[in-house]
């Protein structure tokens, strides 16, 4: 029960009121990270100590030099714990979200090599089975109240069958049987071990809900150069000569690390959540890098003169949009993409840094 004193000091009563306002919304709370030190997992941890909460993230090894980065978040050495942990070693699994309020669930490989995404026919491995440790995991831990499982847009859009005038939402799903034939394991394994752990935290009774992220990009956080950003460094460097006729959406790596926040903090959050700013295609990509970097070498030609140029599917962020968020436009977040590349070293810096005012008006 709450109590609230009337006071005849207006003064007094408003900086009580300012007190209260500025309590952290994680404080008291714990809540574990799988896979803390990848991209989307440290703007995770990074904004979950910000809001107060004590983080137990799950690493491979504590003490690897490339963890350092999240030592050195504000608030890491008071309340951020790692914890060494293998997906398909369930003991090891239970014991980081052992005390946890929440469990947020974004360790996965990013790979198309079926044995890793996939449950073999002999049991080993794969994406499903570390998904199902994490569920039964957050059920028996007891605390538990809510676990956030970090899916992709490759279990939601691989449908052959989808019209060009469908919108993209949370009730697509990728066709199986299309990505098997494929053999896109990537998104199999995407859209099968999202469908376990459905299934898993049903069973379990275990309260689930889901962020599918695009294809992101922004800012890096860890030292080393993830998937995704990969995809944007290929038109800087040299490595790619022409661009794909192809369309892709986009988001924000602190937009991702946000959505899932507030589908933990909202009481009424549930289902899916497609995590998307925009779909480009990859001609308005390298237009953009083109006009915020024009000393690198960005392809000028498609790969595919042949062809017509693909359109971009419409997709909607409406139930994010609903909580709240606000997504950081894609040129902003490529921007920083570069910016950060350049700054860890993983891209030589050619020529002046652009003002952040000469952003306006850069579209694709």
């Amino acid at each position: 029960m709450t109590v609230v004193a009337v006071v005849d000091d207006d003064g007094a009563g408003a900086a009580a009121a300012q007190q209260q306002e500025e309590v952290p919304p994680g404080r008291g709370q714990t809540v574990c990270v799988t896979g803390a030190a990848g991209y989307i997992a440290s703007w995770l941890v990074k904004l979950l100590l910000e809001r107060g909460y004590t983080v137990k993230g799950t690493v491979r090894n504590p003490d690897d030099p490339k963890n350092a980065h999240l030592k050195a978040l504000d608030g890491a050495a008071e309340r951020l714990v790692l914890c060494k942990a293998d997906l398909l070693d369930y003991d090891a699994i239970r014991a980081a979200v052992d005390g946890c309020h929440g469990v947020f669930h974004t360790a996965s490989p990013v790979t198309d090599d079926p044995e890793q995404m996939v449950e073999p026919a002999g049991g080993g491995g794969g994406a499903v089975r570390g998904t199902q440790h994490v569920i039964k995991a957050a059920a028996e831990a007891g605390a538990v109240r809510r676990v956030v499982f970090t899916s992709s847009i490759g279990a939601v859009t691989m449908d052959p069958n989808r019209g060009p005038d469908v919108v993209v939402d949370e009730s697509c799903w990728s066709d199986l049987e299309f990505c098997k034939k494929t053999k896109n394991w990537y998104c199999y394994g995407k859209a099968v071990a999202e469908q376990a752990a459905r299934r898993a935290a049903e069973e379990r009774g275990v309260d689930l809900v889901v962020v599918n992220p695009v294809l992101v990009v922004g800012p890096l956080l860890q030292p080393t150069v993830n998937a995704s950003a990969v995809h944007i460094l290929k038109y800087l460097d040299g490595s790619a000569r022409k661009y794909a006729n192809a369309v892709q959406a986009y988001v924000d790596v602190r937009d991702v690390a946000a959505a899932h926040v507030r589908v933990f903090e909202e009481p009424a959050a549930s289902g899916r959540y497609l995590c998307a700013e925009r779909v480009l295609h990859r001609e308005d990509v390298v237009h953009i890098l083109a006009k915020l970097f024009p000393e690198y070498p960005v392809p000028t030609r498609c790969s595919d003169e042949v062809n017509p140029r693909k359109q971009p599917y419409k997709m909607s962020n409406k139930k994010l949009q609903d909580l709240g968020l606000q997504f950081i436009p894609v040129s902003d977040s490529l921007h920083e993409t570069v910016k950060s590349l350049q700054l860890k070293g993983h891209l030589p810096v050619l020529g002046k840094e652009i003002p952040a005012a000469g952003l306006n008006g850069v579209t694709a």
